[in-house]
């Protein structure tokens, strides 16, 4: 394929807390760049075993009636702090699979969430479930990063991104037989994001400026979601009741993190939300 050509910019007018969060990014790819060009990246992308389906996992349980759960694995949090410790993510992986959840979503951002590649290779080698690196996507040597180390899908976030690195971004990630999840918080950035090819489209329910969560986002957006895609609720989900109130608007499959992270007991959290409907 052609060589990338989106450029290390800075990023556009976003709101506070992302803002801060993608300036720390665009250091971190400018460096990490430098000590592994993209062309190396890319290799180790392209030599690594085969992706998982992480696409056709959610859309099977939808098609199945279940719930579509994305369990994730992450240390901690810029709203919640320190989540999680000891944090043992092939431990929890193993625990999300044995309760029925469809995929993992594994955090790989350290200044944020204490995050680290090593914990979705771990997660991914403790099961066989598709697993998303959740991370701040900027550039495509992130994309190749992603598969080197072993991950099935990788997030956009429409916020973060102009419709230009969103839709190149996607392309890599199809060259590379990965899913993509395109994220979403009001109805002009899923306009936006409809017109990606992925059928994933991830709606999340936290305010990226106040950190605070309402499912009435989901509420209001996933009935306008095309019948040919998927959408995936995200953020505020603690309970079945929530699940169940999801589902209502249209959104069988959820990603569900720092309330199941919480618990004592992980597998029979996550399994009282797989069992909801």
């Amino acid at each position: 394929m052609n060589a990338p050509h989106i450029i290390l910019s800075e990023p556009q007018t976003v709101p506070d807390t992302l803002s801060r969060i993608l300036a720390d990014k665009y250091e971190e790819v400018r460096a990490r760049a430098v000590a592994t060009p993209l062309a190396e990246m890319e290799r180790q992308a392209r030599a690594a075993q085969a992706p998982r389906d992480f696409v056709t996992a959610l859309c099977q349980a939808v098609a199945d009636g279940r719930v579509g759960l994305i369990a994730e694995i992450k240390r901690a949090s810029p709203s919640g702090g320190l989540i999680r410790d000891p944090f043992e993510p092939a431990i929890l992986a193993d625990d999300y699979a044995r309760a029925g959840a469809t995929c993992l979503s594994v955090l790989t951002d350290a200044p944020w969430f204490q995050g680290h590649a090593d914990h979705l290779k771990a997660a991914r080698a403790a099961c066989a479930l598709p697993v998303l690196r959740k991370d701040f996507m900027v550039h495509p040597w992130q994309v190749f990063e992603a598969r080197a180390m072993g991950a099935d899908c990788i997030l956009l976030i429409m916020a973060a991104l102009s419709d230009q690195q969103a839709e190149e971004l996607e392309d890599i990630a199809r060259s590379l037989d990965m899913g993509v999840l395109a994220e979403v918080h009001d109805r002009a950035e899923m306009d936006r994001a409809l017109g990606l090819q992925t059928r994933l489209i991830g709606i999340n329910n936290r305010n990226l400026k106040t950190l605070q969560t309402s499912l009435e986002t989901s509420e209001e957006l996933a009935p306008h979601v095309p019948a040919d895609r998927i959408p995936v609720a995200e953020s505020g989900i603690r309970t079945p009741d929530d699940v169940r109130r999801m589902a209502a608007a249209g959104a069988r499959c959820i990603l569900v993190g720092e309330s199941l992270m919480r618990q004592a007991d992980v597998t029979a959290a996550a399994s009282e939300l797989v069992q909801a409907l």
